[in-house]
């Protein structure tokens, strides 16, 4: 039996409810990570909530993660929540979210206030958790991580993508990636993608959740400019193949907590243009790491000069970026707080 720092072997409860749903979102592919990193570092896990555990790792906000929840602080089991879910990150997405944004913020505070422990994905969160979710409660920021091991590019799998896509090889290819939302700035990116008919723009995602989605999103997904393409969520290797052949990956994003497709475009050694909002202060860096933007005037600009320059400097940098949080590194710090958590409870 495995022992940690002198502490007998423990299990985790990572807790995600509603896997159909959110397996294609951000929060799906954190829970994701969050099971690779934990096997990598020999930490065992269950998601079964029935099953005994030392720690319940929370990642939804349903009312199943508050029956967990309550459930664990009856048997005095520390209760961690990951504070994927803000009002602010989820204004802007489905229909009538901006509405409901505030039923959101009044439930996530409840929860988070309710956990012993937090984990955030970044400073940004962390602080945004303090000034307006909880009061003086214990955050610790891991990141969500990426997979360099599977995240590399793969000259390959570039081909298969543009004979997929019928793309010429000198046809340039702006790609993103993530759920359509006005919030992601779908709508900002399908008129830079008008106004520029020489670029081609990829947008992978799940289109099939238009159902759901304002008009104006629905419309623009079933009618966008001709140079722009949703096809919906795709196997992986066919997005790697988009990573590894494309010439920029565009994320314009108004409110994120992370970015886990923004780490992988950084591992995949992709130039990465996004908007210059306050979550990425401290760890992305105009013209070091990343290229950023303001408006469409600005990204329209950056766009043309980055794909034409073919003598980018700054990728050994941006890799830099990804590799500090690779799965491994993640895990360890999981591991790390799991231990700190046990020893203050007293439960080993």
């Amino acid at each position: 039996m495995k022992h940690w720092r002198g502490l007998k072997k423990v299990k985790i409860l990572l807790y995600s409810e509603g896997k159909n749903l959110f397996s294609k979102s951000g929060v799906g592919k954190a829970l994701e990570h969050q099971k690779r990193a934990l096997g990598l570092n020999g930490i065992e896990y269950t998601q079964d909530p029935n099953d005994s555990c030392d720690i319940v790792h929370i990642n939804t906000i349903g009312i199943s993660s508050w029956k967990v929840l309550k459930k664990a602080k009856k048997k005095k089991i520390p209760v961690i929540y990951h504070t994927h879910t803000t009002s602010e990150d989820f204004r802007g997405s489905v229909k009538f979210s901006n509405q409901l944004s505030y039923i959101i913020k009044i439930w996530a505070k409840k929860l988070y206030s309710s956990a012993d422990y937090l984990i955030s994905p970044t400073n940004y969160t962390k602080n945004l958790i303090l000034e307006k979710y909880v009061d003086n409660k214990e955050i610790r920021v891991i990141s969500n991580g990426v997979d360099l091991e599977v995240f590399t590019k793969n000259i390959s799998l570039a081909e298969k993508f543009r004979t997929e896509f019928k793309l010429e090889s000198h046809e340039k290819v702006i790609m993103t990636a993530g759920l359509p939302f006005e919030r992601k700035g779908i709508l900002d990116l399908a008129e830079i993608a008008k106004e520029m008919p020489e670029y081609k723009f990829i947008w992978f995602g799940a289109s099939s959740i238009k159902n759901i989605l304002p008009r104006k999103i629905r419309k623009v997904i079933e009618n966008p400019p001709k140079n722009l393409i949703f096809p919906g969520f795709v196997d992986q290797d066919l997005l790697l193949g988009a990573y590894s052949s494309a010439d920029l990956f565009f994320f314009p994003t108004y409110e994120e907590n992370e970015g886990i497709v923004i780490l992988e475009a950084l591992a995949m050694n992709l130039p990465v243009l996004v908007r210059d909002i306050p979550v990425y202060e401290d760890w992305l860096t105009n013209e070091v790491n990343c290229f950023k933007g303001n408006n469409n005037d600005e990204f329209k600009k950056k766009i043309k000069e980055i794909s034409e320059n073919k003598n980018l400097n700054m990728l050994a940098s941006a890799y830099k970026v990804a590799s500090e949080r690779k799965i491994s590194v993640v895990g360890e710090k999981y591991k790390d707080y799991y231990e700190y958590i046990l020893k203050k409870s007293g439960t080993n």
